[in-house]
């Protein structure tokens, strides 16, 4: 079974703290998966400790695209449509008579579509690997994407 939430790519509001842009991106050298990391282990940082506490086993995966069989399951028609995914099962529907899930809990954030996004929208990529980190966090302690949009609304200027 595919227990899977995404994130998706362009079009969304924004709940970002003020952030220097660090990374100079520039069309011969964009930013690595390794720089990704990086910056996504960062954000990790500064989740408060009662919920970071829930994050020990989540594996964070940096991959160029997402997968064809994942955007099908999706129903969408372009990889530049998600920009991360949780998979796993949710904190609170989580077991001990439930047999283990294969894989474990994971994020994947995808780099090429993160550019993008980037690029399109002016919006510092620090700040758009943040938003996609939390908000795939936001999915590992069951929130729905419409609970995701909810609380970012109810923030907003």
């Amino acid at each position: 079974m595919l227990n899977s939430i995404q994130h998706g790519g362009f079009g969304r509001n924004y709940l970002f703290p003020e952030q220097r842009n660090t990374y100079v991106i520039r069309m011969n050298n964009p930013p690595t998966i390794t720089d990704f990391e990086t910056i996504a282990r960062r954000v990790y940082e500064t989740i408060p400790p009662p919920f970071a506490e829930h994050l020990s086993d989540i594996v964070l995966r940096v991959e160029d695209w997402p997968p064809q069989d994942i955007l099908d399951h999706f129903g969408m028609t372009s990889p530049y449509q998600l920009s991360g995914l949780y998979q796993g099962i949710p904190v609170g529907e989580k077991s001990q008579w439930a047999p283990p899930s294969g894989e474990g809990d994971r994020i994947f954030l995808y780099r090429r579509p993160l550019l993008a996004e980037m690029a399109q929208t002016g919006v510092a990529l620090e700040n758009l690997i943040r938003h996609v980190v939390i908000h795939e966090v936001g999915h590992h302690f069951g929130l729905s994407d419409a609970d995701m949009h909810r609380i970012e609304d109810s923030v907003e200027d």
